[in-house]
């Protein structure tokens, strides 16, 4: 048993976010706590697998998992809270929204959001802890549809290809563009073209 797991847990959920860096959209996170009898093979990193292999694992965790739950941030709450403490927030939502309580908390990072279980941060966690891997895989997976999904809403913007990063492409329609509501104020790029427009 790796020695970042307290001894004593039986239960243990992995927690993820996905979306801390983009300027538009929901910060997500996920909480999972899989199932030792049912084994899912492949997981690992969502960033580092393809999206084909990605959804065949989003399908299979949801079918295996003893439990998940996804959490939320909106871009209201991480203009007003910022972007750290709105994905606690969302952190927090996910967990509390699993059908079973865990005993442990393993957090993908190097903090943790203030729970009612002991947690642990694990930098790296999602390469190496199989309940955060598959935590990152539902969290991403998850907001990369909503970006789909804001793409049809807004296809100049093409959310479908940089999913909202401020790539030189998104940073290009932005200014030419302008923000739409679902873009995140508090972040430079976007204020400042705020600023530049209102003055």
């Amino acid at each position: 048993m790796p020695d970042f797991i307290y001894p004593t847990a039986h239960c243990i959920a992995g927690v993820d976010e996905v979306g801390r860096g983009p300027l538009v959209g929901a910060v997500v996170t996920a909480a999972v706590i899989l199932d030792p009898n049912n084994p899912i093979v492949g997981l690992a990193d969502s960033k580092k697998i393809s999206e084909k292999k990605r959804l065949m694992l989003y399908r299979e965790i949801k079918a295996k998992a003893l439990a998940w739950a996804v959490g939320r941030a909106d871009v209201e709450e991480i203009d007003r809270l910022n972007i750290l403490h709105a994905t606690m927030l969302a952190m927090q939502r996910a967990v509390a929204g699993l059908s079973i309580q865990p005993d442990y908390v393993l957090i993908d990072g190097n903090r943790c959001p203030a729970l009612s279980m002991p947690a642990q941060a694990v930098v790296k966690g999602d390469s190496i802890v199989a309940e955060i891997s598959a935590a990152s895989i539902l969290a991403k997976v998850t907001r990369d549809h909503e970006m789909t999904q804001l793409a049809e809403r807004y296809p100049e913007y093409g959310f479908d290809q940089h999913k909202g990063y401020p790539t030189a492409k998104h940073l290009e329609q932005l200014s030419r563009l302008g923000p739409i509501p679902e873009h995140r104020k508090s972040f430079a790029p976007v204020r400042n073209i705020l600023t530049r427009v209102s003055t």
